[in-house]
């Protein structure tokens, strides 16, 4: 050993904390592969990339220690690291930018990322022993904490649990990454309030992570809890952690807010004005509730929730074709009014084969050809998980790994399809079907590793769970899957004690009426992602299960409860707040919404076509807008599209477009529809000039139909003094009516 060596060594266990230099010789998996992640070097836009940077790769983000030791030891005749002078190698010296490093300097000489390199390569770059113990698991403390005004910092402490009982503390190598700006980290693992809010640390040490919440709460020392009646256990878990964060709820919103907003969230329609007069002057105390349960019942609500379940399904006329789109929706349709509950629905479709006009439930897989796009489908749809990053690589912010995703995918490789029949009108077209296909399980075919070439057994997912600890359900290993994997895995998700199913399903159903889920996105569920008040999604969850997963049972709980009826109106403590559930969000009609909504509003229903005379556009079984190219669109149709109707190629609700353009002002304001609704001869306005109706009763209908409200004194007194003066008195209520409709308070569900 030459004499720089002994003295950098000895430099070394100086500078060294004590529970480094007391933990024996460094080992390249538990310590080198921590500083490598640490530092950045196996990032994507760094080593971790693809393809490398300057000829140097390492795996992304150290899924793949063999390969890094491999880089670091041989490739390139082992040039980047120097045995028998440390301090010289490579690696070292571009992280301490001594040698020019296109990704700037990673660390200090003094630094204990610096350190451990060096030791490594002083003792030799010696391969790690096969009894190197495993990384077990992370702890972080505190796991969550709320932080009230002028206290301003936590620091974070960061333990790693080896397998053979071994603890330390590796705070200084854990990497800190926040879901906002509302706090940062330092190199010590001190959190920092940068502004008032809530955040989510994620700590990742090697190939575990760990989520930490946080909030930073302002002084507000005048404030009182205002002590507001819950009508039942989510008002309960709601409220709570508003009074833990200072916050206080928005007062209840007021009966006609409540009664457009219920009817638009159950059955995706407007009351008409008599229903509206009916319950204003309805005095009774639980009307509310007796509304509720009236519209779980009515047949609009299959309509409307089996659009969203559309929406989730691919049903859509290209891969499905006319026939198959009316079969699937029709099927979809009659199980939500029948009740069916949502874990036999999950069953029916994972199982489902057979003919697709025959076995409606087949024509999910007619619309997934491969296996890979069928388990990313499952995954999000039923399970809440995005698995689509775990395809080429283990997942960057969640558990799953490569092995993970394609054992999961080994579930649906054997699903195989006979077309008995294309008559496609596209012949360039080849993924356009239009006539009958079987979907059938062959006997034969699996999935190999992308890497390792390895057959992959199928495997449920989390099958033991993030300690090692084996789940409560069979193991895919216990299940006969030779004879019917998918049957094994419809079992496994219909299953009351699926770690995953009822919780996104109560997420997804959440998300709906609230305009986010408890978890958001509302099937992003991860370690990254902790739901924002997780004692009230258990309990739904678990609700949910005993309910037997009946959908109606689940809305009238979360209709009845005081959190879903508060108004939007902010207080000075929730005006920022959109994630605690303390006021109601303000958002957009959806586009089958608003065009239902203005086809009630004028009395016209707009014409779609092959669809029978009156059918709403929250009936349409399919995206009639995709068959465009082969007739003309109709305006309805036309309208739809620019109102964020989805072409239903994503298994997500995200696929629905919110967003305002100026295509949708030019509809409201001048487009062909809404000016053939208004001037329609036989719409509402003739119809009420022809029976004779006032001025004023012609003026509270309309603001009745339109806003579920009366006129104040001041819009009635206005409306009237137009319409005495306009020579053309029918002219003139339309031009109410267009007025009516382009109001922010039509347009938005409040």
């Amino acid at each position: 050993m030459t004499r720089t060596m002994i003295t950098w060594g000895l430099l070394v266990l100086v500078l060294l904390p004590a529970s480094h230099a007391q933990a024996g010789p460094v080992r390249f998996r538990n310590d080198v592969m921590a500083v490598l992640s640490r530092a950045g070097c196996n990032q994507g836009a760094c080593h971790g990339n693809q393809n490398g940077k300057n000829g140097f790769k390492l795996s992304l983000r150290g899924q793949d220690p063999d390969l890094d030791f491999d880089a670091l030891t041989r490739d390139m005749l082992g040039r980047r690291t120097d045995r028998l002078h440390p301090e010289e190698s490579l690696l070292l010296a571009k992280a301490t930018s001594q040698t020019p490093h296109e990704g700037g300097k990673r660390f200090d000489r003094d630094a204990l990322e610096y350190q451990l390199l060096f030791r490594w390569i002083a003792e030799g770059m010696q391969p790690d022993p096969p009894n190197t113990p495993l990384l077990q698991r992370l702890e972080v403390t505190p796991s969550e904490q709320v932080l009230i005004e002028p206290a301003d910092h936590v620091p974070l402490r960061v333990r790693a649990v080896f397998a053979d009982g071994q603890v330390r503390d590796v705070t200084r190598l854990a990497v800190f990454e926040t879901s906002n700006l509302v706090g940062r980290v330092d190199a010590d693992g001190v959190v920092w309030r940068q502004g008032p809010g809530e955040t989510t640390i994620l700590v990742r040490y090697l190939d575990r992570q760990a989520a930490v919440q946080l909030a930073f709460v302002p002084a507000r020392p005048d404030f009182v809890w205002p002590n507001p009646p819950e009508t039942n256990y989510i008002d309960r878990y709601v409220f709570a952690k508003l009074r833990t964060l200072r916050m206080a709820p928005s007062a209840l919103a007021p009966d006609t807010v409540f009664l457009r907003r219920v009817y638009l969230d159950v059955l995706g329609i407007l009351p008409t004005a008599d229903e509206t007069r009916r319950f204003l002057a309805d005095s009774r105390p639980d009307k509310r509730a007796r509304l509720i349960d009236a519209l779980l019942e009515r047949p609009e609500f299959a309509d409307f929730w089996s659009l969203k379940w559309a929406d989730l399904l691919h049903c859509e006329e290209k891969t499905l074709d006319a026939k198959g789109v009316r079969l699937f929706h029709d099927w979809l349709r009659r199980s939500i009014a029948e009740g069916k509950p949502l874990n036999e629905l999950a069953r029916e479709l994972i199982a489902g084969r057979g003919s697709t006009y025959s076995q409606p439930a087949a024509n999910w897989y007619r619309a997934l050809r491969d296996p890979q796009a069928r388990a990313e489908a499952a995954a999000q749809v039923f399970l809440g998980l995005r698995l689509q990053c775990a395809r080429c690589h283990n997942h960057p912010f969640d558990r799953w790994t490569q092995t993970d995703y394609h054992s999961f995918a080994a579930f649906f490789c054997r699903v195989q399809y006979r077309i008995v029949e294309n008559n496609r009108r596209d012949g360039f077209d080849k993924h356009e079907f239009i006539g009958e296909q079987i979907v059938w399980m062959d006997r034969v075919g699996e999935i190999k590793h992308p890497q390792s070439g390895e057959v992959l057994r199928p495997k449920f997912l989390g099958e033991r769970d993030c300690l090692g600890t084996p789940s409560r359900l069979r193991s895919a290993e216990a299940t006969p899957l030779a004879s019917d994997r998918l049957l094994a895995l419809a079992d496994w998700i219909a299953d009351p004690q699926n770690p995953f199913f009822a919780r996104a399903q109560v997420n997804r159903i959440w998300y709906h009426l609230f305009g986010r889920g408890i978890v958001e996105p509302n099937d992003d569920f991860r370690a990254s992602n902790p739901p924002s008040n997780a004692p009230l999604l258990d309990a739904l969850a678990q609700d949910f299960i005993a309910q037997r997963f009946d959908l109606r049972s689940l809305l009238r709980t979360l209709l009845n409860s005081r959190t879903y009826q508060l108004s939007a109106v902010p207080n000075t403590t929730n005006a920022d707040d959109e994630a605690n559930f303390a006021r109601a969000l303000v958002r957009p009609l959806q586009a089958e919404q608003l065009l239902d909504a203005l086809a009630q509003v004028t009395g016209v229903t707009p014409s779609f076509p092959d669809h029978p005379a009156g059918t709403r556009a929250g009936q349409l079984p399919g995206v009639t807008a995709a068959r465009g190219r082969r007739r003309q669109v109709s305006e309805g149709e036309r309208f739809l599209t620019a109102f964020g109707k989805p072409v239903r190629l994503l298994s997500c609700e995200c696929e629905r477009s919110a967003d305002t353009t100026l295509n949708q002002a030019f509809q409201l304001i001048t487009g062909p529809l809404v000016n053939q609704m208004l001037q329609a001869a036989d719409n509402r306005i003739g119809r009420l000039l022809a029976a004779g109706k006032s001025n004023a009763e012609i003026v509270d209908e309309f603001y009745l139909a339109a806003l579920c409200r009366p006129p104040t004194a001041t819009e009635r007194q206005a409306a009237l003094a137009i319409l005495s003066r306009a020579k053309d008195r029918r002219a003139a209520l339309e031009d109410l009516v267009w007025g009516l409709v382009n109001a922010k308070e039509f347009l938005l569900r409040q």
